[in-house]
């Protein structure tokens, strides 16, 4: 059984914004944090704990696949390309290192806020460029692809998970930070 390619794009497209929009949101409590007013360490650890249960299992192992895709129909294609999977260990690795730093803190225990600060703009930052790479070079490979004739891939690679938070059903863990991203 395949899958068409081109929903698959959309979908990661959109997931793209959702995860700019939780990047806003999480630049806007550390800005709190380094002005030393209290931010809203919990809403940190709700995004957090989101960016490492649905972008890092679910919507990177998606481009994964799709660039492995890439690289078998389509080689010349693929050339300069291998960072993406390079990156997305990168930032999953910062991703889980910040959840448990905010976690730590959350607990109770002294980290210090110029590390917290200093963590996440990184992590921000590098999963904000990583996203506009996607975008302007990778996706648009990708699209070329699907444009070429090859728009299907192996159904048992696609990984399949609702998102818990911009799904059609919030997982209760995340309510919170669906509350805070309403308008």
């Amino acid at each position: 059984m395949a899958d068409e390619i081109a929903p698959i794009l959309t979908g990661l497209r959109q997931d793209h914004r959702n995860m700019a929009q939780l990047l806003t949101l999480l630049e806007e409590q550390v800005q709190e944090i380094f002005d030393e007013r209290d931010g809203q360490l919990g809403l940190m650890v709700d995004i957090m704990r989101y960016m490492t249960v649905y972008p890092d299992a679910v919507h990177h192992p998606n481009e994964d696949m799709l660039y492995a895709e890439l690289r078998a129909a389509r080689p010349d294609l693929s050339q300069g390309m291998a960072r993406v999977t390079e990156d997305h260990l990168k930032i999953g690795d910062q991703g889980l290192e910040l959840r448990e730093k905010l976690e730590m803190v959350a607990s109770g225990n002294a980290v210090r806020r110029k590390e917290i600060v200093a963590d996440a703009l990184r992590y921000v930052k590098a999963l904000r460029e990583h996203m506009h790479w996607e975008e302007s070079d990778l996706f648009r490979r990708l699209d070329k692809l699907v444009a070429d004739g090859h728009g299907q891939i192996e159904s048992a690679t696609v990984v399949r998970r609702p998102d818990p938070l911009y799904g059609p059903i919030v997982d209760k863990q995340f309510r919170s930070l669906q509350d805070a991203l309403a308008p």
